[in-house]
């Protein structure tokens, strides 16, 4: 977590300057340098007309944005219209109505713009889809496209008043929101780092612990032994870079001369990054990147937090960048000629105690959390092995079932065919035959004389075929069917 803070706090120095700043650079593209030489006036004129390189705001949508003004600055009525409309008009979308009267060139130029933007964030979507895994899931870019709020997601074809109301909305409240957001950042980056330097502490031994914290205090007094760091934007601080940095007698400081150095892109302003340039000087009495005691991303906080103090005190207008004639009025102040002192982030904690006890129970809790999803996620694999096994053992079953099937089939013999006569079918003689037969065997294994011939008296012969005549069945051998005659007779032979 210390190395993702740590990589975004860098990073984060990208995002200083708003879309009104490229707005305004925009219409300075015919100033001409102070002092030039007549005769090479020609050559000097042809570099001034291309437009100064915008400085990357670090928002993800970024370049649509600078395409999109470079576009609109190139329609003249527009460009007047912007020029003779204040930041609140501008914020309360004055301005983008203005878009219904620029040219029809210029209107087809943002709509194909508008197009390779939706065409990007649709690629961006697919391939967040593909690395989490989600190669055949349909993906819905209508509804995924609703969190990108600075266009109109609905109509993907043309550039409208409506995506450049959203476009300066979106640009306008997230760079405002970009200091808190950055504080935000920085506070918890200061926390992690106590938290697992303390955490550390606990792994150690007495005499090892010991040492780590006479070292740790070492570093932090080692650190604030620094030479006296100037008020941001005060006399002092100016005159020292007027003397350093420029080269400058600073008996012959002029405010004026100052800020025309310094404008680097000579539009008349300072923004963002040309001020936190102008204290360079102080950083380097506070950190060194070579001193082990040194951070630099907190080094990058005391940048910024110089900055955001002299726009507070300077920009009176709050459109996050400083005139000319803002600047002249802040150096007749007495808070120019008389500052106090700077307190530097070593005698200002970023966060609080209290902030820290929550961060820490915030952690704790965070844990439990991972720990209980581990908990629930080896359940369900522990579940799902189950299911596998018994899935295993039933295509085991299924196979064995059906080897036995195959193996029954193979074995299987025909049954006899039945016997059929003219008129009405004669039932087997067969079950009846065998049961006489078991009957027959079961009476010799018995050894019984007496049973081994059966003797028939002439009324019981006669009563046994009247039962066989009631039953419809033959009652002689000369009434059974040719072939049964022999196996009757046969049977009757039997010792």
């Amino acid at each position: 977590m210390r190395s993702r803070i740590h990589n975004k706090m860098c990073w984060s120095r990208a995002l200083h300057t708003g879309w009104l700043l490229l707005l305004v650079q925009l219409l300075c593209l015919e100033a001409v340098p102070i002092s030039m030489d007549k005769t090479k006036v020609q050559e000097p004129e042809k570099k001034a007309e291309e437009p100064p390189a915008s400085v990357d705001t670090g928002l993800h949508y970024d370049r649509y944005l600078r395409e999109v003004i470079d576009f609109l600055e190139k329609d003249q009525h527009f460009r007047e219209k912007l020029h003779n409309t204040d930041m609140e008009d501008i914020k309360q979308g004055k301005l983008a109505k203005e878009l219904d009267f620029v040219s029809h060139h210029v209107r087809t130029k943002l709509d194909e713009l508008k197009r390779q933007e939706v065409s990007r964030l649709r690629t961006l979507i697919k391939a967040k889809q593909d690395l989490e895994g989600g190669n055949d899931i349909a993906v819905d870019h209508q509804a995924l496209l609703k969190q990108f709020e600075y266009l109109n997601h609905m109509n993907p074809h043309t550039f409208e008043v409506d995506d450049l109301d959203r476009l300066i909305k979106s640009a306008t409240n997230d760079l405002e929101n970009f200091d808190k957001d950055r504080h935000e950042e920085f506070k918890k980056y200061e926390m992690t780092k106590d938290h697992d330097r303390r955490e550390h502490l606990k792994t150690l031994d007495e005499d090892e612990r010991q040492k780590e914290e006479e070292h740790y205090e070492e570093m932090k007094k080692k650190h604030a032994d620094h030479p006296k760091v100037n008020h941001p934007g005060s006399q002092n601080q100016l005159k020292e870079v007027w003397e350093e940095a420029d080269g400058l007698d600073p008996e012959d400081f002029d405010p004026k001369t100052f800020f025309n150095l310094h404008d680097t892109n000579g539009d008349g302003f300072f923004d963002e990054q040309e001020l936190e340039a102008l204290f360079t000087k102080e950083l380097e009495k506070i950190y060194d990147p070579t001193n082990e005691e040194d951070d630099m991303v907190e080094m990058e906080e005391e940048r910024l937090r110089m900055r955001e103090h002299v726009m507070n005190e300077v920009d009176s207008n709050k459109d996050r960048l400083v005139s000319l004639e803002e600047f002249l009025v802040a150096t007749k102040k007495k808070e120019f000629l008389e500052p106090d002192s700077w307190e530097t982030l070593e005698q200002n904690q970023a966060y609080t105690d209290e902030e820290m006890r929550e961060f820490e129970e915030h952690l704790v809790q965070q844990e439990e959390d991972l720990n209980q999803k581990a908990v629930d996620l080896q359940n369900q694999r522990d579940e799902l092995e189950r299911q596998q096994e018994q899935l295993n053992a039933q295509k085991i079953e299924l196979q064995q079932a059906v080897e036995h099937m195959e193996r029954l089939k193979t074995q299987n013999v025909e049954p006899p065919p039945e016997v059929h006569i003219e008129g009405n079918a004669i039932p087997e003689m067969h079950a009846v035959d065998n049961e006489l037969h078991h009957e027959q065997e079961a009476q010799l294994q018995g050894h019984d004389p007496a049973l081994q011939v059966q003797q028939h008296t002439p009324q019981e012969h006669h009563e046994q075929h009247q039962d066989l005549a009631q039953q419809g069945l033959p009652q002689t051998h000369q009434d059974l069917p040719p072939g049964h005659q022999e196996a009757a007779h046969g049977q009757h032979n039997v010792p």
